[in-house]
């Protein structure tokens, strides 16, 4: 048998994978590493828009929430090279150091992308690893000679980096099934878009995923309205099951509130309190607004002035209840908004999705090699010994925020280690 370990694809799982492999061999130019392009880790250069964010520092039991479909199958993999191991890894193996922001998110202290990719190359090289560079590997057949194979070849998404789904043929070709795939974290497309939301982030808003009615998920936190419709922060966490449902021909609704800090009362007292504050400032008065209110409604009369008086564009204005470049498509969208139904309307602008950006733009493949027929402890196929997965190419994802990097780093740790025991096993 070949003493040798060939590994398909050159990405994150792949070379993390060809680093720890040849530290168990003790030499690493018995193992080979295949990548279509020119350099490896294309796709990292993408990731957390060109600053790379490596991992999140969650502990398990709040890190593994955000694992998708199956979280326990990570669980082990986590434990051996947990996101502080990571960490760890990045700043005293490849002197690259790391800062933790916001949601405890992990990025390369110089918030460039690049520095992680060619960090991790240059310890491969270093290594002695062969890299077989524009290699591609299209049947297990090409390795028949190797005494093991890892296949992290990645998935679907971003396929001008080589992530063309090449893994799952090589992946059916050992008997393996293959999950459906489909992108995630992706743009979603809301019907009738107005081309006036695009360039719009908002901030601290809310959104719940409702599917044929019923709410299914809600996130917190922030996002984009793109060219391609509600995209990254938390329009990419429901992005996952709203593809889904969507594929499988269901009703599905955005629902944004823009003021999840308060509620519908709340949001009505400030109006009403804000609106008379305007009116008792000096130049406040009724022709701010329109035409003089009536005697009866003026200040300091038993009947005060109500902004139920206004028209809802005027009170988004006067009380800067949205960005002025908001207040326009809002209005559109609602039919006949009055300032009594202000509040609801602010807590829940709906958006019916129709589509979804496909794999050319998605930063996540979901589905893949099935779970059920990997052993979790090692990587290794439950079909084919010598046979190991890794990274993207599985049926595990994460959601944004440096959880499907860990996932890549950790199982491609993993199915390094063993597969590197496995051949030395072999060999007595």
């Amino acid at each position: 048998m070949d003493t040798r370990l060939g590994i398909v694809g050159g990405g994150p799982a792949g070379m993390m994978a060809a680093i720890r492999a040849a530290g168990v061999l003790g030499d690493g130019s018995r193992v080979v590493l295949f990548d279509k392009n020119e350099r490896l880790g294309r796709k990292i250069y993408l990731t957390g828009k060109g600053r790379c964010n490596l991992t999140n520092r969650r502990d398990w039991e709040e890190f593994s929430t955000h694992i998708h479909p199956n979280q326990g199958f990570l669980k082990q993999a986590f434990r051996a090279f947990s996101n502080e191991d990571l960490i760890r890894f990045f700043e005293e193996e490849l002197g690259v150091p790391t800062v933790t922001l916001q949601g405890q998110r992990v990025f390369p202290a110089s918030l460039v992308a690049g520095d992680v990719a060619r960090a991790l190359e240059r310890r491969v090289r270093d290594l002695g690893v062969d890299i077989r560079y524009r290699t591609s590997i299209g049947s297990l057949a090409d390795l028949a000679g190797f005494g093991g194979v890892i296949v992290a070849t990645g998935g679907r998404s971003y396929p001008v980096t080589g992530s063309t789904g090449d893994g799952y043929d090589l992946a059916a070709e050992a008997g393996h099934s293959i999950t459906p795939t489909f992108p995630s974290e992706t743009a979603l497309l809301p019907r009738g878009y107005d081309p006036a939301l695009i360039g719009q982030t908002l901030k601290n808003v809310g959104l719940q995923l409702l599917v044929d009615g019923t709410c299914v998920q809600s996130e917190q936190g922030e996002f984009s309205f793109t060219e391609d419709g509600l995209e990254s922060g938390i329009a990419y966490k429901l992005s996952r099951r709203a593809v889904w449902a969507l594929t499988n021909g269901q009703h599905v609704e955005i629902v944004l509130d823009l003021k999840p800090a308060l509620s519908e009362g709340q949001l009505s007292a400030r109006i009403k309190r804000m609106a008379q504050a305007d009116e008792d400032r000096p130049g406040g008065a009724a022709g701010s607004f329109g035409p003089e209110r009536p005697r009866s409604a003026r200040k300091g009369s038993a009947a005060r002035w109500s902004p139920l008086g206004l028209s809802a564009a005027k009170t988004l204005e006067i009380c800067s209840l949205l960005p002025k470049s908001l207040i326009a498509p809002f209005l559109r969208s609602q039919a006949e908004l009055t300032v009594e139904r202000l509040p609801a309307a602010l807590k829940a602008w709906r958006f019916r999705i129709e589509d979804y950006k496909g794999f050319d733009r998605a930063v996540v493949t979901a589905g893949g090699v099935s779970l059920k027929e990997i052993v979790p402890k090692t990587m290794a196929s439950r079909l084919r010994p010598g046979l190991y997965f890794c990274g993207e190419v599985l049926d595990l994802d994460g959601d944004t925020g440096g959880y499907n990097l860990q996932i890549a780093f950790s199982t491609g740790a993993l199915a390094g280690t063993n597969a590197a025991y496995f051949l030395l096993s072999s060999q007595n």
